[in-house]
């Protein structure tokens, strides 16, 4: 009886032992490189599926695709297969490799950061041709405007903050691959005009635009848009990128990054997560997974370039990227994304919008890359 009885406490201790590493299985196995690729796929070929059954919500050349069309180009660099580019230059074949109808709007040059990868990639002139007709008349522009949030000025400057991810960073690419530097001196020189304006020297962070710079939360502490912000450190990270370590600027751009990346660490939220409103959380109490979805990939790739303390950071992002996975639903949809807005705004499990897929995905390319996948 005593032999039994042990066996059977042995045989349940084992059980709660398994039951246990059932449990805690999600967060301890998502963190290699098989399974960030797996997550990555799904995601992905959820949003290549969407478009096939339901058809593109906004035109091919809108900024909400140009921001997925980013993390697409990084799933296919990260997955080695085809089929991505094969989407991504399906749409540039479909609109003639355009850009979108309002010709100095940063939103609707945005796509002309895939355009130009896609050029280095394949070489085909086509695929940057009338991009860099646009951004050759770009850099003649004296671009002399205030920004002031009045007389729709985001027709013809950089007066809000989400265009620091649109504009320069489409400049900044077509400089990669043309090796003209004229048009990352464009970015550059605007993107400080931008700066000088909309950044608060002591938040370190950005007013969404000029209407922002004096509100606030119900919490009296000012509105600062998570994703806005998060449009702004992902922007700063892709112009860093291409430019020369001896470019006269990249100090300057390095130190608003490390500030920036500081500021965000030390507003995450203990499920990991940024809420859509920086510094009134508690108004906004559910996670969105735009917002962190740039910033999970800004502080990766600042860890993998080397500009940010892998001991200090990678925590951070790994907390980060949990709250991701675990918004993914079943099919590949990811959830609690904001709708598109100017504002912190609620959001649901079911939210979904094509810019917080790719955010999704350049995170998960670059912890792919921490992870030391190939």
């Amino acid at each position: 009886m005593k032999h039994f009885l042990s066996h059977k406490i042995a045989a349940l201790m084992l059980m709660l032992l398994a039951a246990n590493v059932a449990s805690a299985a999600p967060k301890d196995t998502i963190f290699n490189s098989a399974a960030v690729l797996k997550i990555m796929k799904r995601v992905g070929d959820w949003q290549l599926q969407s478009w096939k059954s339901d058809g593109f919500k906004h035109n091919k050349t809108d900024w909400t695709n140009a921001a997925l069309y980013t993390g697409i180009f990084d799933l296919a660099e990260t997955s080695k297969d085809q089929k991505y580019d094969d989407a991504l230059i399906a749409i540039g074949n479909d609109v003639n490799w355009n850009t979108g109808p309002n010709r100095l709007m940063a939103d609707d040059y945005c796509v002309g950061q895939t355009y130009s990868l896609l050029y280095k990639k394949y070489n085909d002139a086509k695929m940057i041709a009338p991009f860099k007709h646009l951004a050759d008349s770009i850099v003649t522009l004296p671009f002399n405007e205030p920004l002031d949030w009045k007389n729709q000025i985001q027709n013809r400057e950089w007066a809000w903050c989400d265009a620091l991810f649109m504009g320069p960073t489409a400049l900044a690419y077509l400089s990669t691959a043309t090796g003209d530097l004229k048009y990352l001196d464009k970015a550059t020189k605007l993107w400080w005009k931008t700066t000088d304006y909309l950044y608060d020297t002591q938040q370190h962070l950005y007013s969404r635009d000029g209407s922002f710079l004096n509100k606030t939360e119900k919490n009296g502490a000012k509105v600062f848009w998570s994703r806005g912000n998060g449009w702004v450190l992902a922007g700063l990270a892709r112009v860093i990128e291409n430019m020369p370590a001896d470019y006269p600027d990249r100090a300057k751009f390095v130190n608003e990054f490390k500030d920036m990346a500081a500021k965000i660490a030390s507003l995450q939220q203990p499920d990991g997560s940024w809420h859509a409103s920086l510094l009134d959380p508690q108004s906004y109490p559910v996670k969105e997974t735009s917002g962190t979805g740039f910033y999970c990939y800004a502080l990766l790739w600042g860890i993998n370039h080397g500009i940010l303390s892998k001991k200090e950071y990678l925590p951070v992002a790994k907390k980060a990227w949990v709250a991701l996975v675990e918004s993914v639903h079943a099919d590949g949809m990811l959830g609690f994304v904001q709708p598109i807005g100017a504002s912190p705004d609620k959001v649901t499990e079911q939210s979904n919008e094509v810019y917080g897929t790719g955010a999704f995905l350049l995170a998960g390319a670059q912890l792919y890359q921490l992870l030391g996948g190939h």
